[in-house]
């Protein structure tokens, strides 16, 4: 007689406040999937394997989470950029922490939004995709994201925080990475993440 299929378990939810760095929502799927936070504070101060900078094509450090990187990281960080030689939209290259305690940084140059016609969400998908490839070819097993385009690029945030988990939850596979966090500055962006979490979580049950 033939075996029915064994049903597929739902992703397991939990929620979590006060966190390390700030207040944080948990979202868990499965043990052997990697678990994907969204947490509001400071990703310098994160003790991750690698935190993905939003960085400018020239990999020269600038203002918002691109300066603050650079800054806790001191200059050997901006010694190794420059020696990578830029960066193209989309992609991603891998260095040092040096003073951060992650271990690493890649930094993702995501796309200035000019209305979204122009390959904005193609380019913002690729970044996520090249960083977390990155990420797994390296051996890492725990990465956090900065907003990535949410800043001074002005993407449209509720559409950036939609393409990230879309990008992060497709890649989220059994075997790879353990931990993926979304670490995101002030309440707008905060909740901007959180919704897309959520939604994301709707459609993978």
């Amino acid at each position: 007689m033939q075996r029915a299929p064994a049903k597929q378990r739902a992703p397991v939810v939990g929620t979590r406040a006060g966190g390390r760095h700030g207040n944080d929502v948990c979202r868990r799927t499965e043990p052997a999937m990697a678990r994907i936070e969204v947490i509001e504070g400071d990703i310098t101060r994160l003790t991750v394997d690698a935190i993905v900078n939003a960085a400018n094509s020239r990999l020269a450090g600038g203002g918002g989470v691109d300066g603050a990187i650079h800054r806790a990281a001191g200059p050997e960080l901006l010694r190794e950029c420059l020696a990578n030689g830029g960066c193209p939209t989309g992609e991603a290259r891998l260095t040092k922490g040096y003073r951060l305690p992650a271990r690493y940084v890649i930094h993702a140059v995501g796309p200035v939004w000019d209305g979204g016609a122009y390959g904005e969400a193609r380019l913002l998908a690729a970044c996520y995709r090249n960083a977390l490839e990155l990420a797994t070819r390296e051996g890492l097993r725990s990465v956090a994201f900065s907003a990535i385009s949410c800043g001074v690029y002005g993407y449209p945030i509720d559409q950036a925080a939609a393409i990230a988990l879309r990008e992060v939850g497709a890649f989220a596979a059994p075997g790879q990475l353990e931990l993926v966090q979304f670490c995101c500055f002030g309440e707008p962006v905060t909740g901007a993440y959180r919704r897309a979490l959520t939604a994301w979580e709707q459609t993978a049950r």
